[in-house]
């Protein structure tokens, strides 16, 4: 079919359930092994942040309230943290399923698309990052599930009513998980408005909804509840890290009063040291950077930077470019301080990563250890892990720009060769995490680029599908050509 729109008078013939529900129950028992073997599940200093001003107050926004608060329940019923990673291999065997499922009905062939998504909570940035305390995990669950609605917009070649609201739905989970969730958003929309030719208008006001909530909530409502805003330097922390570059490649841009500015919130040792293009680590998180200094001058430094970015614009954009090179550089550098990957921690206790008085404490910590349900598969899944964060595999498993590069390349060739240009916004919000990461991130971190290597190892069935339909079609469209010339010449 050359149209987008669906052959009026025909019905799809209905597919079979048992495929998905299968796919669906091999991912879920895949997961619930990792989940068994990291129980309650993985956890880094950020997780421990996550519970802990929940319980010894006060509530802060710095991170997501919705997942804190999850945490919060499942600690508080349960005494432990376990139910809310089991809840996560079910969001993400149903994700990958509806994902898959919706990509068949595109045109990708069943059978490779199906082996995929069962074979793909196998590997340890599928299965050992959905079993960790992260927002980042139910945040990517979201993103692989309005992948999905996009699929289903293209196999139907328009954008039905429940599926608007569902992918509303998915956009408002988007920006309650993450802080840069609305950015995801705002790309996803426009390259779906611009791909689109129904229901735009709707489309538009859904994103521009569900972009702007999870900011007002956090803002203006949520504090109305007792719940405190994030703090200025956690807001403003990557414009901090563009200063500190800044201060240790062009020091003659910093008069006598900026660099008094800089020493009131830290040594300028400090922020020589943290002036490293790949992380704000090691600037902000240091003993001698002052948190409270700096959120008393917040607006002083903000000046600065803005100042800087007039001054040297060129600097302000190539250190974005550097820290935000998890989003479109294959492989890191591990020249750079900061410039390898980050892909997970792997401590027994919270004490290995947060020591009396570095966060504020409540009684119950001990629910961050490394307790599994079944030493038998922690000693098959630990070595498994450990084996998978050697860096020649850091390029293919780890850091999500070469997935995202061959999504866009999978979406090209599904729209070429099914004739359907709705295919292209599957990878709208690919298209949306590789901008916002580019543009606004903190250091070299894998789980920032989560979603685009789940969804374009999903994508990678539809790319070769794609590719042998139009090497089909063009050797049968030579053939026809030598046919019709050959009966032009002969006597």
């Amino acid at each position: 079919m050359g149209s987008d729109d669906a052959p009026a008078g025909l019905t799809r013939p209905r597919r079979p359930w048992w495929p998905a529900l299968a796919t669906f129950l091999v991912a879920q028992a895949v997961l619930a092994c990792w989940w068994a073997a990291f129980y309650p599940g993985l956890f880094s200093r950020d997780s421990v942040l996550y519970l802990s001003h929940t319980i010894a107050g006060p509530w802060v926004s710095d991170h997501s309230v919705l997942y804190d608060a999850l945490l919060w329940l499942s600690f508080t019923h349960t005494g432990d943290l376990g139910a809310v990673t089991f809840g996560q291999t079910t969001a993400m065997a149903a994700a990958l399923t509806f994902l898959a499922q919706s990509l068949k009905a595109v045109g990708a062939p069943r059978r490779p698309t199906t082996a995929v998504a069962m074979l793909m909570p196998l590997a340890p940035p599928v299965g050992a990052f959905t079993v960790t305390l992260w927002k980042d995990v139910p945040f990517t669950i979201c993103a692989v599930a309005v992948a999905g609605v996009c699929a289903r917009f293209a196999a139907a070649r328009r954008v039905s009513g429940p599926g608007l609201a569902g992918l509303a739905a998915l956009a408002l989970a988007l920006g309650l998980f993450r802080a840069n969730g609305f950015v995801v958003v705002g790309v996803a929309v426009a390259v779906l408005a611009l791909v689109v030719r129904t229901r735009r208008v709707r489309l538009l006001l859904a994103g521009v909804v569900a972009a702007a909530l999870p900011l007002v909530l956090t803002n203006a409502v949520l504090p109305r509840f007792g719940i405190v805003p994030p703090s200025p330097t956690y807001v403003y922390h990557t414009a901090f890290g563009d200063v500190a570059v800044a201060f240790r490649d062009r020091p003659k841009l910093f008069g006598e009063r900026d660099r008094a500015l800089l020493e009131s919130v830290a040594p300028l040792d400090r922020w020589w040291w943290g002036g490293t293009c790949s992380t704000v680590n090691t600037l902000i998180w240091r003993e001698d950077f002052s948190w409270q200094q700096a959120d008393a001058r917040a607006g002083e430094l903000l000046a600065l930077w803005r100042r800087l970015l007039v001054e040297d614009p060129g600097l302000m954009v190539e250190t974005r470019l550097c820290r935000g090179a998890i989003a479109w550089r294959p492989a890191g550098d591990p020249l750079l301080t900061g410039g390898t990957t980050y892909r997970l921690s792997l401590r027994p206790t919270a004490d290995t990563y947060v020591g009396p008085g570095r966060v504020t404490d409540f009684p119950g910590r001990w629910v961050f250890s490394l307790r599994p349900l079944s030493y038998e598969l922690y000693q098959v899944a630990d070595p498994w892990l450990t084996g998978s964060l050697a860096p020649e595999y850091d390029w293919a498993l780890w850091r999500g720009a070469s997935w995202a590069y061959l999504s866009y390349l999978a979406v090209a060739a599904g729209a070429l060769a099914g004739r359907n240009r709705y295919v292209l916004g599957v990878a709208a919000v690919v298209a949306g995490q590789q901008l916002a990461v580019l543009v606004n991130i903190s250091a070299q971190d894998f789980r920032y680029m989560a979603a685009p290597i789940l969804i374009g190892a999903l994508l990678a069935p539809l790319l070769l599908g794609s590719l042998w339909r139009l090497a089909r079609f063009t050797d049968a469209f030579d053939r026809c050509k030598r046919l019709i010339s050959g009966k032009r010449t002969a006597p």
